[in-house]
């Protein structure tokens, strides 16, 4: 649990918190141990337990704690209610009382311990001085006035409740306390009464919780009342209160019972055990929890049913999240939470993994019932959501693993329920993929190119082809669009779209990315002047706030003018994070960069963005092009799009131009650039200087 959930709890508890790591170090010690201990909380932190407790003896037979603690920490197992003595600054002993639990990674391996602890030294005191009088009261009678003045005072003055018995279990003594715990009037009891005559009693005033007898009761006690130790029983009463009974033997027969009330104790307890194991904000169970609940189902048979797990991921949760705020994000997620809580089966499991990452345990009589809910799911999911005065939509892509008989435990389902949901947002988002064995072979292949990429990254295995961009009014090389190549070591010249779609989602494309923008610069700047370069622009360097300035620094680094580089990003840029990308091209565009529209036409509100954001440059996608020489409409669509971008006062390239035919259908349209490989396929660098060289040659003759 993280540390500030700790000092939540804290907060309601009149109990210090601690944790330590696997070598019994503190590692956190919240602020209220300083009232108690006398040390700052932060001069514990790297130390251990036992640096501070007092070996002197000082607690005596009763100080069992450490080594109880010592023994639950080696077999990585919890404690409660040990106590210990520590040595407090000003040199007197204070009694401490400590509760824990083991910590555990995700992964199964042992972290350390967390618990509670509270000061019971003026419990600890009042039990002595009651032994005192105790003892007293076996000596001379000339001490017999103030042994029992002693008594008496250490009777009244108790925090717990107490009641002493003869040989006999007669009631002997009992202090005020006693009364008060079990709401019982002063008349109630009378010395010499049974031990079961009191029970009898409490049970019929209801005191204890419903169900418990006079016979439970009993033999509770004569369980607890073992000769060589002391022991504790919990009672739940009927009001929800929980009082711990601790029985100890007297010597020469007879024994002493004390009730402490530990309700708020267990309340608190309760609440660090349930938030480490349950999302704060979905009060959904977490990770951790999902991981013990799911090996418990998968083991479960007998029923003819089989384990389902669904692995959902929310489409466009983060668009929503950055446009109108965290806080609308956390509501979403919220009600996100609801729906699934409510649209499943009652032994059903919902958890949330984190971010938008939510997962079902569903048990299926065979594959057509899991595809039933997950189908079902998404269409409760992408109904629209009213917050905060705003209609939000967002979808459900869901990846499905089933425990087939093969042994896969949890873990393995959640993996392969992961690979299926990659597979799902890969075909489109929206919909749902069933894991299948060929997936795993399908991800080592993407974890090793993966890998492989990082080492290009490396090692410099990266270069630079260049297409050129034609001017059709004046038949010559306007300028040139950049475009990346992998030269791998033993499968050679590598195409982007084959590693592109790994780097965006692994996040590499950020410093490919960065790679390309200086290297296409320091290129450039080595051509002739009246030649622009244009750099394809990711969503994911967009998002960069620092982006401009990166590329400030690649025209500085270069020496390149900003008019000479050209920017060109796809509508999914826009569509990712609209306001704050809009801001930042702006900004580029003030300084003179240009900034193109790549794909013009593939998305459904390429033209609302023209509104929006004034383009130097669509460009018209390679689907169109492809389809202009059989379909009048592709060639109606090219025509419309180059009249809307003459009235705007924006140019329009036509990619992908592969034959003549494609050629003359452009230029009647009325485009003004086309790009494609009848004029020239990619060409690194020093092909290109020589094509630009002749060219120039080829028009001074």
């Amino acid at each position: 649990m993280p540390l500030h959930a700790l000092e939540e709890v804290a907060q309601i508890s009149a109990d210090w918190l601690w944790e330590t790591d696997l070598a019994g170090r503190f590692t956190h010690m919240s602020a209220e141990a300083e009232r108690f201990m006398g040390l700052p909380a932060s001069a514990l932190i790297g130390h251990t337990r036992e640096a501070y407790a007092a070996n002197d003896g000082v607690g005596g037979d009763e100080v069992y704690g450490l080594r109880d603690v010592a023994d639950a920490m080696a077999a990585h197992q919890p404690f409660r209610d040990r106590i210990y003595v520590f040595r407090h600054p000003d040199g007197a002993p204070r009694w401490f009382e400590i509760s824990g639990r083991p910590r555990f990674a995700p992964d199964g391996s042992f972290l350390g311990y967390r618990g509670v602890g509270s000061d019971v030294s003026d419990q600890h005191r009042t039990r002595s001085a009651l032994a005192t009088a105790l003892s007293a009261l076996q000596g001379a009678n000339a001490q017999l006035v103030e042994q029992n003045r002693l008594f008496d005072a250490a009777l009244e003055n108790m925090t717990q409740g107490l009641c002493m018995f003869d040989a006999e279990s007669r009631l002997v003594v009992w202090n005020h306390r006693y009364l008060e715990i079990f709401k019982l009037k002063e008349a109630a009891l009378t010395p010499g009464m049974s031990q079961r005559q009191i029970i009898e009693i409490l049970v019929a005033l209801n005191r204890y919780k419903s169900g418990a007898t006079v016979d439970s009761v009993s033999e509770g006690t004569r369980t607890s009342l073992t000769a060589d130790a002391t022991k504790s029983v919990l009672r739940e009463l009927a009001d929800g209160r929980v009082v711990a009974a601790t029985h100890r033997i007297m010597a020469g027969g007879g024994w002493v019972a004390t009730f402490e009330d530990v309700t708020e104790r267990r309340r608190n307890e309760a609440r660090i055990i349930h938030m480490a194991r349950h999302d704060a904000l979905t009060d959904l169970p977490n990770r951790s929890a999902l991981r013990e609940i799911g090996a418990e189902m998968v083991t479960e048979t007998g029923d003819g049913l089989t384990l389902a797990v669904l692995c959902l991921d929310l489409d466009r949760f983060k668009p929503v999240n950055d446009s109108y705020g965290h806080a609308l994000g956390d509501g979403l997620l919220r009600a996100v939470a609801d729906r699934l809580r409510s649209h499943v089966r009652g032994h059903d499991v919902v958890a949330r993994l984190g971010g938008d990452e939510f997962t079902v345990l569903h048990r299926v009589a065979d594959t057509a019932g899991a595809v039933t809910l997950a189908q079902r799911l998404i269409g409760v999911i992408s109904a629209p959501y009213e917050l905060n005065g705003f209609n939000i939509e967002i979808g459900m892509s869901v990846g499905i693993a089933l425990a087939d008989g093969e042994g896969r435990d949890i873990e393995r389902l959640l993996k392969d329920a992961d690979m299926a949901l990659y597979e799902a947002k890969a075909a489109g988002r929206g919909t749902y993929c069933l894991f299948e064995s060929q997936m795993d072979e399908t991800a080592r292949e993407r974890t090793v190119m993966e890998r492989e990429l990082r080492e290009a990254l490396a090692y410099g295995r990266f270069e630079l082809h260049y297409q050129p961009l034609v001017d059709l009014d004046k038949n010559r090389i306007k300028g040139v669009e950049a475009l990346v190549r992998w030269r791998h070591p033993e499968r050679g010249l590598i195409s982007p779209g084959v590693f592109i779609p790994l780097a965006e989602e692994t996040g590499l494309i950020v410093p490919l990315g960065d790679w390309v923008l200086n290297q296409a610069c320091r290129d450039a700047a080595t051509l002739p002047d009246d030649i622009s370069v244009a750099v394809n622009v990711s969503a994911l360097q967009l998002r960069n706030r620092n982006f401009a300035q990166g590329v400030l620094m690649a025209l500085a680094a270069s020496g390149l003018k900003a008019t000479r580089l050209e920017l060109e990003i796809t509508e999914s840029v826009l569509l990712d994070d609209t306001e704050s990308n809009l801001e930042t091209l702006h900004t580029l565009r003030r300084l003179g960069v240009r900034i193109s529209m790549d794909d013009f036409g593939t998305g459904y509100s390429s033209i609302s963005y023209l509104r929006r954001f004034p383009f130097d440059k669509i460009k018209i996608d390679r689907s169109f092009v492809r389809d202009s020489v059989g379909r009048s409409d592709a060639g109606a669509i090219i025509r419309a799009i180059v009249g809307l971008g003459t009235s705007l006062g924006i140019t329009t390239l036509v990619e992908g131009v592969e034959t003549e035919a494609q050629l003359a259908t452009v230029r009647a349209e009325g485009a003004q650039e086309i790009q494609g490989y009848l004029f020239s396929p990619p060409r690194p660098l020093n092909e290109i200087s020589e094509m630009l060289y002749l060219a120039k040659t080829r028009s001074a003759a």
